[in-house]
C-alpha cells in the first residue's frame, strides 16, 4: 500500500469510528470574506465563500472546510478534512495532566485542483484559563505538488464580553518547515467577530466583523509576505 493511500485509510478508519457514535455536539456554518491585499492571488481583491463543519464526538472529533474564492474572475476550491481519534475517548479513561485534557491521532487531508496532500501526526487538547478551545497538532505532511515536511498547527477560541455584547478571537497558525524546493512559512489567520444575531433572537448566531491574515513566505514562496484583513459575516445554522 502506498503512503498517500496508508494516510487516506487513517482518515477514513477515524471518521468512521467517530461516526458510530452521535454527535455529542455539531455545527455547520458559512463564511463571506472580502479583502483587497492578498499575494500570489489574480488580483489584490479576493471573495472567498466558506463553508465549516464541526463536531465533537464520543471517539474524537471532525473538522473540516470548502473555500469557494474568486479574484480577477478566475475561481478556486479547496478544503481540508480533518478527523482526530482521542485516547481519551478510546480508553474511557481521564488522561488528563496539567493543562492537557486529551491526546489524539491527527490526521488531514487538504485537496484543490491538482493536487492532494496527507498529514498524519498527533495532537493535545489544552485547557487554558479564559478559552473556549485550544489544541496543538503536530503533522508529518505528504505533499503531492513539493517535498515533503513536517507542520505545526495551533487554533484557539477565546470569548469575551464588551459590556453586553458578545465577541469572539479565534483562529489558527499553521507553521511547516523548509526543504530543498520551498521555504519554511508561517501563516496566523485569526477572526474577530461581535455577535449581532442576539439582537434579532437569542438562537441567531450571526457573527460580524473582520479576519486578519500574516503569511510569511505563502506557498513556501521565498519573500512573498501577505499582510491582508478581510471584512466578515458569518452564520451558524
Amino acid at each position: 500500500m502506498k503512503f498517500q493511500q496508508l494516510c487516506v485509510a487513517i482518515a477514513l478508519a477515524s471518521c468512521a469510528t467517530a461516526s458510530m457514535a452521535k454527535p455529542i455536539w455539531q455545527d455547520f456554518s458559512l463564511t463571506a470574506l472580502y479583502g483587497e491585499n492578498y499575494e500570489l492571488t489574480p488580483e489584490d481583491e479576493q471573495t472567498t465563500v466558506t463553508a465549516e463543519y464541526a463536531a465533537k464526538l464520543k471517539y474524537g472529533d471532525f473538522f473540516g472546510f470548502i473555500d469557494r474564492t474568486e479574484s480577477g474572475g478566475a475561481k478556486d476550491s479547496y478544503f481540508e478534512a480533518s478527523p482526530r481519534l482521542s485516547f481519551a475517548g478510546v480508553s474511557g479513561k481521564d488522561i488528563q495532566f496539567g493543562i492537557v485534557k486529551d491526546v489524539l491521532v491527527s490526521t488531514t487531508w487538504e485537496g484543490g485542483e491538482g493536487f492532494n496532500n496527507y498529514l498524519y501526526g498527533v495532537g493535545v487538547d489544552l485547557d487554558i484559563p479564559y478559552f473556549q478551545y485550544a489544541s496543538a497538532n503536530i503533522y508529518r505532511a505528504n505533499n503531492d505538488l513539493t517535498e515533503d515536511d513536517w507542520q505545526l498547527t495551533l487554533t484557539y477560541g477565546v470569548p469575551f464580553q464588551l459590556s453586553n455584547e458578545d465577541f469572539l478571537f479565534d483562529g489558527f497558525l499553521d507553521w511547516s518547515t523548509e526543504e530543498d524546493d520551498h521555504e519554511s512559512e508561517m501563516n496566523w489567520t485569526s477572526q474577530l467577530k461581535w455577535n449581532a444575531g442576539k439582537h434579532i433572537s437569542p438562537d441567531t448566531q450571526l457573527y460580524l466583523g473582520v479576519e486578519y491574515s500574516y503569511w510569511i513566505n505563502k506557498y513556501g514562496v521565498d519573500g512573498v509576505d501577505e499582510n491582508n484583513v478581510s471584512a466578515l459575516i458569518k452564520y451558524h445554522f
